[in-house]
C-alpha cells in the first residue's frame, strides 16, 4: 500500500509539473522564448510517455497543440 501511495504522489507531482509547463508555453507571446520552452516541454512529455504516465497519443495531441500555438506567434 505504501509503495502505491508514494507512486501516486510522485505521479501527481509529475503531471502537475507537466501541466504547468504546458500553460507556461501557452502564455508566452515572444516566439524565440516560446521555442526554447517548447523544446523543454517536448522533452518532458516524451519522458512522461516513456514512463507510462501519459499515453503516446495524449502526448502527441498536447505537442501538436503547443506547436500550433508557437507557430502562430509573431516575431
Amino acid at each position: 500500500m505504501r509503495t502505491s501511495a508514494e507512486a501516486r504522489i510522485r505521479n501527481r507531482q509529475k503531471r502537475t509539473r507537466c501541466r504547468a509547463a504546458e500553460k507556461k508555453v501557452l502564455s508566452l507571446a515572444d516566439k524565440p522564448t516560446a521555442q526554447v520552452e517548447l523544446a523543454k516541454v517536448f522533452a518532458l512529455l516524451d519522458h512522461m510517455a516513456t514512463k507510462g504516465l501519459y499515453h503516446q497519443n495524449t502526448t502527441a495531441r498536447i505537442k501538436a497543440k503547443l506547436s500550433r500555438h508557437v507557430g502562430s506567434l509573431q516575431g
